[in-house]
């Protein structure tokens, strides 16, 4: 198996358009700080490769993975695994509208935030057939009920979770640490959004704490990830999170979990 990390930002990037922070601001001056929406592409099998989550930098996201390139008009992707219907995981399915179809495998909640919320299937039928189904030998792991603000009327449902494949446990949103959460896997990404819980208020992005909105923060986390016998890495950073800076001394305190960075391939 491997894996190739395509983005390691929370919703909107890094740098935000609208945002001036030290996080963006370093983004703007360096290039190399800045970071496009969290995904990665695994590939199970030779040959069968899954974007997990559709993120709005997906076509930049396959042109930088070399084993995601089209041969002719063909291409190596074998579908679309969500891991939640948050807007910045889901609107990239717009922009693989040239397949003839696109099997995209996603809990019910999130099957029904995408077709009835958004109304994806709706507007990408001209275009192409959206096949929703179980992804051969992965599954979804429950790790928080936090919904999409555009789905707060939809029922109660299994909206956010961690995709395990082989050894493989991907989790870059996540509200609770479920029970034996990353016990046996090999490799594990983990929510890293928030540095700490009151960083959303502090930095004035939020009047919730971190895990009011549905993250635990590293300083809940990184303990329990350095426990695991698996390599751990920080991935969905927010541009607030003093993570983004390669510089900052809060490195040092991550107890040997890695802060993930794009372009890097993990094989096993």
């Amino acid at each position: 198996m491997r894996v190739h990390v395509l983005g390691t930002a929370a919703g909107g990037g890094v740098p935000q358009w609208n945002c001036a922070c030290p996080g963006c601001e370093g983004a703007r001056a360096v290039p190399s700080r800045r970071r496009l929406h969290a995904s990665i592409a695994v590939e199970p099998e030779p040959g069968r490769v899954y974007l997990v989550n559709a993120t709005p930098d997906i076509a930049e996201q396959i042109e930088r993975c070399p084993w995601l390139r089209p041969h002719g008009r063909r291409s190596p992707l074998a579908g679309v695994i969500l891991t939640d219907a948050e807007l910045d995981h889901t609107l990239g399915l717009t922009r693989l509208r040239e397949a003839d179809e696109l099997e995209i495998m996603a809990t019910d909640a999130v099957r029904k935030a995408v077709g009835e919320g958004l109304r994806l299937e709706e507007t990408l039928a001209p275009y192409v057939r959206l096949r929703w189904r179980d992804a051969d030998g992965a599954s979804l792991v429950p790790v928080s009920g936090k919904r999409p603000r555009y789905a707060r009327d939809f029922t109660d449902g299994q909206w956010v979770s961690a995709l395990r494949i082989g050894g493989l446990l991907y989790a870059p949103a996540m509200g609770v640490w479920p029970a034996g959460f990353g016990a046996d896997a090999d490799v594990v990404f983990a929510d890293g959004t928030f540095w700490d819980d009151d960083e959303p208020r502090t930095s004035g992005c939020s009047e919730k704490t971190a895990t009011e909105m549905g993250h635990l923060p590293v300083l809940a986390t990184r303990e329990r990830l350095a426990a695991l016998s698996a390599r751990c890495l920080y991935t969905h950073l927010n541009n607030t999170n003093p993570l983004v800076d390669p510089d900052a001394p809060h490195h040092a305190e991550l107890r040997g979990v890695e802060v993930a960075s794009e372009g890097m391939l993990i094989a096993w």
